[in-house]
Formats: C-alpha cells, structure tokens, sequence
C-alpha cells in the first residue's frame, strides 16, 4: 500500500519520494514528493505540467528546437517535450540533487525516457540563480539562446518553495530570462493558482506579447473537474527589411 523510496536531506529540507496503491482509484499506483510535509507534485495529476510543454512548443514554427525545462519533479513536462520530434536538445535544470538521483536510478516511472534520449541534459543547478545571470543556461556556453524556457518549480508567481525566488517574477527577473530566448522564443510558467491578471499584465510589458490558459482536469477525488494555469510569454521576432 505504500513505500518510501527515497528520503534525504536539502537546503529546502527533507524530500521524500513515495509509491502507494490509492484504493479509492481501484488500486492505482501512485508516485508523490513532498518536501518536508508539504506534497510538491502526485503522478495523479500531471495534465497541466504536460500541457506546459505542448502549449508552448506548438506555437513554435522552428523545426530544431533548443529547450530549457525549470524543474525536473517527476519528469511529466520534460518527457512531454521530448515526445516533440522538433525538439534538438532538453536542458532540464533542478536544484535538488535527490530529485536527478531518482530519474537515473530509475526510480521514478519516465527516469529511463529522460536519462536514455541523447537530446536531454539533467542539471544539478538553480534555475533562478542562472536566469538572473541575463539568462546564461548553458554552463559550456554563456551566450547560448533557447527557443523555448518551460518553468514549473514553484506554486505560482506570488507563493514560492523558497522565497529568494520572488525575484524572478519582477520586471528585471523575467527581462534577464528573456535575454536567453531566441527571437520569437516563447516562456512559459505553471501555476497551480488561477489566472493572474498583474501578472500576465507584468508579462506583457517585458515581452512582445502574453497570455493565461486555465487547464482543467479530472479530480477522481472530488468527481469534479480542478484547474491550473499556463502562462505563455513570447519574445519579439526578428524583423527583416
């Protein structure tokens, strides 16, 4: 019925990884992290950290795509990005290094879709500490641009894992993030919380343009439907005379 996998100590505090048998779901095996005990992610609900990647992606027209992914978690939005043959190379950045452990140990169920794909990279950093750095993701090139720069590590752009990352969601944080992306490159964000419209305002007078999705999903729990949103940033294209 349940199982620790894993429980180690971070900066953050303990993180756990665990596998249960839910009996209200017919039995269904389930994947969890909780940071301390607060749950972080359930492989139960994984629609919206797909939808991140196919959202954002889908309105690229480029044919070889060079992705960042902020936050590895159980690996929903990477594996989804990977599913998109445009995508070159995957750079996944996660600052706890338990969380990379559990992919390439197979511990968790797509540790084997990320770790053996040659376009994708698991990096043991924190994401916001580069992207302040004008964006510079890429340790072996600091002036390497993305095509897209998918986040999802904290609850929503005003309720942090760690509050040092508030930073990030200022105008000079996701300026210094736009410095990273390709000219018509797209950044998206999850959110756990409904719509934001200061943020998304916020969004739209650092980028060329912005916009929120509300994703719904199932809630076998409840017999209703819950939400997420993705927000999706897209930076001026090139233009040619």
């Amino acid at each position: 019925m349940f199982e620790e996998l894993d429980y180690r100590e971070t900066p953050l505090g303990p993180i756990s990884l665990r596998r249960r048998s839910e009996p209200r779901l017919n039995g269904k095996v389930l994947y969890e992290v909780k940071l301390g005990e607060e749950f972080l992610m359930s492989s139960l609900f994984v629609e919206a950290e797909e939808q991140l990647a196919t959202l954002a992606l889908q309105s690229l027209d480029t044919q070889k795509l060079d992705v960042v992914v902020g936050g590895l978690g159980l690996g929903y939005t990477a594996a989804k990005a990977l599913d998109n043959q445009a995508v070159r190379s995957l750079l996944v950045i996660e600052v706890m290094a338990p969380v990379i452990s559990w992919h390439q140990l197979g511990l968790v169920p797509l540790g084997d879709k990320l770790t053996l794909d040659s376009r994708c990279s698991l990096m043991h950093e924190d994401f916001f500490k580069l992207a302040a750095a004008s964006g510079s993701f890429d340790p072996n090139d600091s002036g390497r641009l993305f095509h897209a720069v998918l986040l999802d590590i904290d609850h929503s752009p005003s309720h942090w894992l760690d509050e040092r990352n508030s930073a990030f969601y200022t105008d000079s944080g996701l300026a210094s993030l736009a410095a990273s992306l390709h000219p018509g490159g797209v950044f998206g964000l999850w959110s756990n919380d409904p719509p934001d419209d200061a943020f998304t305002g916020l969004l739209n007078e650092v980028f060329s343009s912005a916009k929120s999705q509300r994703v719904t999903f199932p809630n076998p729990y409840t017999g209703g439907e819950s939400s997420s949103t993705i927000y999706l940033a897209y930076k001026e294209a090139a233009r040619y005379n």
